[in-house]
């Protein structure tokens, strides 16, 4: 069984139990505060439950075969917190269980315009009554701390239907670790403050064992049953709040429950503070009502694709699946307001809820040209985290901010140093995105407030941990990269060139703000010195870039005699060995060509594509958006075209079999960079816009739309030409394949396409082409 292909929407027919675990995932719904698995309303059968508070996690002591100095000593893990999605049916006294009975139809429904998920079932009960049962729910996006649900139910015989809306918290759910301290602080992490219900409302307030966070759930409903004689009771106790209705329905009558959900946390605010903030927001939406928050659903959701659309024509299942990153994207960060975006975003507990580089390098581009407030408020989250970067760089003998590899509220959370202290790049990345986030939107207010602060914390930072050769210049030994495969290595290119961008931003910032930068003209000529002499290695004889220092001097990985079971190779074979081949676990010299493609020639970039496609097997789901873009930039079209659907279709397909623990949010993002980066040629570098459109031979025309300066784009390439128009704004000035081009709002552009170049196909490492689908699924030899 599969998805329906369909342009706008994401819809499964029939049950598939054994499937629950991925689609929970697949239908979740988010705003960026709260996010809501796609389980069942009765809330079993299930894969895996989960509703998420963006920021709120337990923690638990990291586990060490042995201590050592500047280790974190704390992880963070992501609560699955009180669900409200719960609301279960008896008819007669038959409870509604997919398992049982018979599930004559069946099917849900992901729509990227409305923002809801919807389900109908008829069902039959073994005792052989019917019922049809329609539902909807949604995240809000308009009313931050908001979830509604309508529920209906239409019995074709006259019965009795009891329904059941529940508050469940500390929900039982399968062992996710084997680690005996992590499942102990998640075996019911959350300990009761406060229960109340009345009427037909109900609050539970919680706080966690360990961390001490505090959060609150309530729940208030509507009941429409047609004019027939209603009995309701509401009863809460510690870990339980329950309202439930009990009515005789006629056959061609409905009982319609309306729930509405509030929710809150808060790490310094008392408990009758967060129950008097979700009993508000409960007043909202009872003011809203259901038709209003539909409607304001679909309001955002219009302007939302108005400016972040892609169409494409050649293929219906990758338009699709093009629509379902970009939503799920805006789910991640909509709305997260001072928190971060995790790597899973909010559709599931992978990686512990923790967020990544991955967020600035993948996830903020994309919002940065569609949504700026949300990449604006993701980066207020870094900064608000940098009293604690500072005090990482200080464990570790250094100035600056050291942002961490993995965190929920700042702090490090990585127990392995090699990939997760050593990866200082993280601060460039964090200094990258603030950069491109400025020169998108020309935001004085948090150039001053925030972004200053920022890109020179992070310029400190490099300079204590860089140091000058007399002949190599100035030279960042010991670090790892955005490969994993590579660990503790010298002059990490893409580390270089970040930390080289960062630093003239931070001067330049500084000479902006002096006021806010507290830096000398002695350190800002510093800054400057350093960036000018930064080591860029490089391979004679080989005419490519090594990603480090002695990396092209390595011994070959026997790709040949790897077999594919196993991949990925971490599980499979000791770090020590992968440490000291040629074999890259995700893009790393390539994506520094993409981010800091004006530092490459064209011909360099085509010699270091082919190389390092020999030798990339993509065991991470961060690689492929950028191998498309490369791909794109340098010819090879086809190959450009594989990538981005092997990162379109990672978890709709379930590439990397671990979508039951949530969405990669980064290969969400990355099919956008695929299509805008790669085949739309979209550059920034030092804040000037260009284009260099290429079309792909399994399309015909694909289009974008995106933001620039508060400016609104839309970019049509067919195979001879491509199209700039405005959508929203008067003009803007670029360029199409070097040449300038000025749009106007009355003036669309149209420039014709260079021929692109005929090249070989690279071959990839043996046995690691891109895939469309996972083995044994529709599409595994596409």
């Amino acid at each position: 069984m599969s998805y329906a292909i369909e342009p706008w929407q994401l819809r499964w027919q029939g049950l598939a139990v054994d499937q629950l675990h991925r689609t929970e995932s697949t239908f979740a719904l988010a705003n960026g505060h709260i996010g809501f698995r796609g389980t069942l309303d009765e809330g079993e059968p299930r894969g895996l439950p989960g509703t998420y508070l963006n920021g709120f996690y337990e923690e638990h002591p990291l586990p060490y075969g042995e201590k050592g100095y500047g280790y974190p000593e704390a992880g963070q893990t992501v609560v699955n917190v009180t669900d409200g999605k719960i609301i279960r049916l008896l008819v007669e006294d038959e409870p509604l269980d997919m398992r049982y009975g018979n599930a004559i139809e069946h099917e849900r429904t992901l729509d990227f315009r409305s923002g809801t998920l919807r389900r109908r079932t008829l069902w039959e009960s073994p005792t052989g009554r019917r019922v049809v049962v329609r539902s909807e729910r949604l995240v809000s996006f308009t009313q931050r701390a908001v979830a509604a649900i309508r529920y209906e139910v239409e019995p074709q015989d006259g019965v009795q239907l009891v329904v059941q809306s529940d508050l469940l918290a500390n929900e039982p759910t399968a062992k996710r670790t084997n680690d005996p301290r992590v499942a102990a602080a998640l075996d019911s992490p959350l300990v009761s403050d406060f229960v109340m219900a009345e009427k037909a409302r109900a609050v539970l307030c919680h706080h966690t064992k360990e961390s001490g966070l505090r959060m609150a759930a309530a729940m208030d409903h509507e009941v429409d049953a047609g004019g027939a004689d209603l009995r309701t009771d509401v009863r809460a106790e510690e870990d339980l709040a329950r309202f439930t209705v009990a009515v005789d329905v006629a056959a061609g009558n409905r009982l319609t429950l309306t729930k509405y959900l509030g929710y809150g946390w808060s790490a310094q605010r008392s408990t009758p503070s967060l129950r008097a903030q979700v009993e508000a927001a409960l007043a909202g939406a009872l003011q809203t009502g259901w038709d209003g928050l539909l409607l304001e659903q679909k309001a955002f959701l219009d302007d939302f694709w108005e400016v972040a659309d892609i169409e494409l024509d050649g293929d219906d299942e990758l338009q699709q699946a093009i629509r379902f990153s970009l939503f799920h994207i805006l789910q991640a960060g909509a709305r997260g307001e001072t928190r971060a975006i995790p790597g899973k975003g909010l559709t599931g507990p992978g990686y512990d809820g923790h967020a990544f580089w991955d967020t600035e390098t993948f996830v903020l581009p994309v919002l940065t040209y569609t949504v700026p407030d949300a990449a604006r408020d993701a980066l207020r989250w870094r900064h608000s985290t940098l009293d604690a970067a500072r005090e990482r760089a200080e464990v570790l003998g250094l100035k600056g901010a050291a942002f961490p590899w993995r965190s929920i509220n700042g702090a490090e959370c990585s127990a392995y140093w090699p990939a997760g202290t050593a990866a200082f790049h993280v601060s460039g990345d964090v200094a990258y995105a603030t950069q491109q986030y400025l020169h998108a939107t020309n935001d004085e207010d948090f150039d001053r407030e925030e972004a200053t602060e920022i890109l020179t914390e992070t310029a400190r930072l490099w300079i204590s941990l860089g140091h000058h050769d007399p002949h190599n210049g100035f030279r960042i030994d010991g670090v790892t990269g955005p490969d994993e495969y590579s660990a503790i290595v010298d002059n990490n290119i893409y580390t270089n060139l970040i930390a080289q961008q960062n630093l003239r931003a931070a001067a330049d910032a500084a000479e902006r703000h002096p006021d806010v930068a507290k830096a000398s003209e002695e350190e800002i000529a510093e800054w400057r010195r350093a960036a000018d002499k930064m080591a860029v290695p490089y391979d004679e004889m080989l005419e490519v870039h090594p990603q480090a220092d002695n990396f092209t001097k390595h011994a070959e990985w026997d790709f040949e005699g790897t077999p594919q079971d196993s991949y990925p190779l971490l599980l499979n074979y000791p770090y020590f060995d992968l440490y000291r081949k040629q074999v890259v676990k995700q893009a790393d010299l390539v994506l520094a060509m993409h981010l800091r493609g004006d530092a490459f020639t064209a011909e360099e970039k085509a010699r270091n594509f082919a190389y390092y496609e020999a030798i990339t097997v993509r065991d991470s789901s961060l690689s492929a958006g950028t191998q498309a873009v490369l791909a794109a930039e340098v010819g090879h079209l086809d190959l450009a075209f594989d990538y981005l659907v092997e990162a379109a279709f990672t978890d709709l397909h379930d590439l990397h079999d671990n979508v039951h623990n949530g969405l990669h949010m980064a290969s969400l993002a990355g099919a956008w960079m695929a299509l805008v980066a790669g085949f739309g040629g979209m550059r920034d570098h030092g804040g000037e816009l260009t284009f260099a459109p290429r079309m792909p031979s399994a399309l015909s025309r694909f289009s974008f739309r995106m933001s620039f300066q508060g400016t609104r784009i839309g970019v049509e390439v067919t195979e001879s030409e491509a199209t700039y128009r405005i959508v929203d704004g008067t003009e803007l000035t670029t360029k199409h394949h070097g040449e300038p081009i000025t749009i106007t709002a009355d003036a669309p552009v149209t420039m014709p396409l260079p021929p692109a170049p005929k090249l070989e196909r690279p071959k990839g490492p043996y046995g690691r082409e891109p895939r469309r689908a996972a083995p044994g699924q529709p599409g595994t030899d596409r």
